[in-house]
């Protein structure tokens, strides 16, 4: 099978570094922010054939805007920022507005994530701790439920929720990542995934949410396989509390750290960004004996020159197959499509 990755459209705007992209449930809107002087969370779609920026979020923030997510139900955005705070933008009435604004972390917060119930809201930054936000049903009202202080021991880069479970997966600076749920009234670590040699920059669960998948400065890929209690491998579970264990680690793709990655749940490719200004696509090799234990993983496409500086995230549309958005240093966010043929 032949596969090729075309440009679709390159969307400039921003005047500094676009930190991090999201796009809402629907795969209508793409939602970007920025740092530097900028500050600003743009908000791209399509009129004709054309991507074009329909709104600009100014005003939120502080400083820099590092992280950006949709709320499931598409009428909520989350923004997290430098300036220790996150900013809940509502767009219920038509334009977006900023109602409320979550307060807590001592400095930067460095990522952003919605619950697939939406009734959850994780946050996490360079102070080591992870938060999570109970949200009321009409997204008007955020209470913190949890603070996490001592799962990790240096800055949290990135949290991310199960694709459907109330399970929350953090990653950081300390070459670790740390699986969550709650336990009798409070959130409790179960799980700690070591394997990475330096800092953990991003995770994407699998459709399934059975497998994760992180990236790191160490240039590697590591895929994670969940192990439930009674599972046929035998592998031992302790406290009714599934068991995770590294069964693939993909490397020699990038020449500099790997600061994004995403599993894509249309198609089963994984799609990541680096350091080196490139973008490699994964497909899974499903003629292998064992995918559950041993899974195998193609280099399908590399973007050698994908962006002129640091690719910082890549995202895969949710409804339209095959097409991603990438953002970079550079100023630009650029969409894709790859192809199989």
């Amino acid at each position: 099978m032949d596969t090729k990755v075309e440009p679709v459209a390159t969307m400039l705007g921003h005047q500094e570094r676009v930190w991090h992209i999201a796009w809402n449930p629907t795969g209508t809107l793409l939602a970007s922010c920025s740092g530097g002087g900028d500050k600003t969370i743009r908000i791209w779609g399509k009129e004709g054939s054309n991507w074009v920026c329909k709104a600009i979020l100014a005003d939120g923030h502080q400083r820099s805007i590092r992280s950006v997510a949709w709320s499931p139900c598409g009428n909520f955005l989350a923004s997290g920022s430098f300036d220790a705070t996150t900013c809940i933008w509502n767009k219920t009435t038509g334009e977006f507005e900023c109602s409320a604004t979550l307060e807590g972390h001592e400095n930067e917060v460095k990522s952003v994530s919605w619950a697939a119930s939406g009734s959850l809201l994780a946050t996490c930054g360079r102070d080591k701790t992870v938060w999570v936000w109970e949200v009321d049903h009409e997204g008007e009202d955020y209470e913190c439920a949890s603070v996490q202080q001592k799962i990790h021991t240096q800055d949290v880069k990135k949290v991310s929720w199960h694709p459907f479970k109330e399970v929350l997966a953090s990653a950081g600076y300390d070459d670790k990542i740390n699986l969550l749920h709650e336990e009798e009234d409070d959130w409790d670590c179960f799980a700690t995934l070591e394997g990475h040699e330096s800092t953990v920059w991003s995770l994407s669960f699998e459709k399934t949410g059975e497998r994760l998948a992180s990236c790191s400065a160490d240039k590697t890929v590591k895929i994670w396989q969940e192990y439930l209690p009674g599972n046929q491998e035998g592998i031992p579970t302790q406290n009714n509390s599934p068991t995770w264990k590294c069964v693939c680690t993909l490397q020699g793709y990038h020449d500099r750290p790997i600061y994004d990655i995403a599993w894509c749940h249309l198609t089963g490719c994984l799609a990541t960004a680096s350091g080196d200004d490139s973008i490699c696509i994964f497909k899974e090799d499903v003629t292998v004996n064992d995918p559950r234990n041993q899974p195998s993983f193609d280099l399908a496409v590399t973007l050698k020159k994908a962006h002129d500086d640091d690719v910082n995230a890549i995202t895969w549309n949710p409804k339209d197959k095959g097409l991603f958005a990438s953002c970079s240093d550079d100023g630009s966010i650029k969409l894709w499509r790859y192809i199989e043929e």
